[in-house]
């Protein structure tokens, strides 16, 4: 297992991360899975084994099952060197402040998922989506309070557009507040919007890039062909949305002939190109078996070649909107390493 440093800090964190999104299964989550004590804890240790260092959770998950069943997994004494990353801001109840990213919301949330997760700490504290109601100076000032009661030792973002990560950081800058480390992002083969705005802020910034759902939903798995429907979206499961279906299955199809080629999973491709992407700290590996988590794993050793790279580049390539194609233009001589994320040959 390979172990890179998140963003400008100085904590290590193995380039995959075990996702617990599966773990309890109820509500809306019991579309992608319903792993209950004695499963989680076979996966957890077989991650862990695996080399894995990080698990990541969210209050959100099966209304915070998922979080308990980490705490009972682990007994309440985790391994000393395996990190916990959990979040907070979407609805978790009915009340007028049971959602969004307030100081009350944020500092209640984090100390219920403390005593979910039966710890004194949380390793990676993720502001879960935008909450535009809220003045960011407050959400941040409200972690500048757990990070000093030492409840959370780095934070991070998801789901943010670029000028809310830069708007954070600014304010950070100002106020003395702790920076984000990483974010939390949608980005695939299929998914390269992350291009355009927040691999470049990465690069720039520092921050280290945690990828969520690297599989596509399982689009990219290696398990479907073209006029298949998919086990997860028959279940309902919307995320991630697919706008060029043509273009998918041409992906997949790429993904499937060089996994043939090397006798791998086109999982294990998806995950690999992934993984010699600018800024890619880890990748946030879900499943519900021990097969499926093996093969992943697996994934953190398989290194393509730059053919392989460049076929895959070229089936995925986003489009240059605007400003890109006037940069490409105008401005190609001065490109800087943050500029470069885009494939604008």
């Amino acid at each position: 297992m390979d172990y890179r440093t998140l963003g400008r800090s100085g904590l290590k964190v193995s380039a995959l991360t075990m996702g617990t999104m599966t773990f309890g299964g109820t509500g809306a989550f019991a579309a992608a899975g319903n792993t209950g004590v004695e499963e989680a804890r076979r996966l957890i240790h077989l991650c862990i084994d695996g080399g894995i260092n990080l698990l990541d959770t969210a209050n959100m998950y099966s209304d915070g099952l998922s979080e308990e069943i980490i705490g009972e997994a682990l007994g309440g004494e985790r391994p000393e060197d395996l990190l916990i990353a959990t979040k907070a801001r979407m609805r978790i109840g009915k009340g007028p402040n049971d959602e969004g990213l307030s100081r009350h919301h944020v500092i209640r949330e984090c100390e219920r998922s403390l005593k979910r997760l039966r710890t004194d700490h949380i390793d990676i504290y993720y502001l879960h989506e935008w909450d535009g109601l809220t003045p960011l100076e407050e959400t941040l000032a409200a972690l500048d309070t757990l990070t000093e009661q030492g409840k959370i030792r780095y934070i991070g973002c998801s789901n943010y557009s670029g000028w809310h990560v830069m708007k954070g950081l600014g304010i950070s800058d100002l106020r003395g507040h702790p920076r984000f480390v990483t974010q939390q992002i949608h980005y695939t083969l299929e998914a390269r919007e992350a291009e355009y705005e927040l691999v470049p802020i990465s690069v720039d910034q520092g921050l280290g890039i945690l990828v969520w759902s690297p599989l596509a939903g399982g689009l990219l798995s290696g398990k479907y062909k073209r006029d298949e429907a998919t086990a997860r979206h028959v279940g309902g499961w919307t995320e991630p949305p697919i706008r060029d279906e043509d273009r998918l299955w041409r992906i997949v199809d790429t993904v499937n002939a060089i996994g043939a080629d090397r006798g791998v999973s086109g999982a294990q491709v998806a995950l690999a190109w992934l993984l010699g992407r600018p800024a890619v700290s880890s990748l946030v590996i879900g499943g519900r078996s021990e097969a499926q988590f093996r093969d992943n794993i697996a994934a953190a050793s398989l290194q393509l070649t730059d053919e392989e790279r460049t076929r895959l580049d070229a089936v995925s390539k986003p489009p240059l909107i605007y400003p890109y194609w006037h940069q490409q233009n105008s401005a190609r001589d001065r490109f800087g390493p943050a500029d470069l994320v885009m494939d604008r040959s």
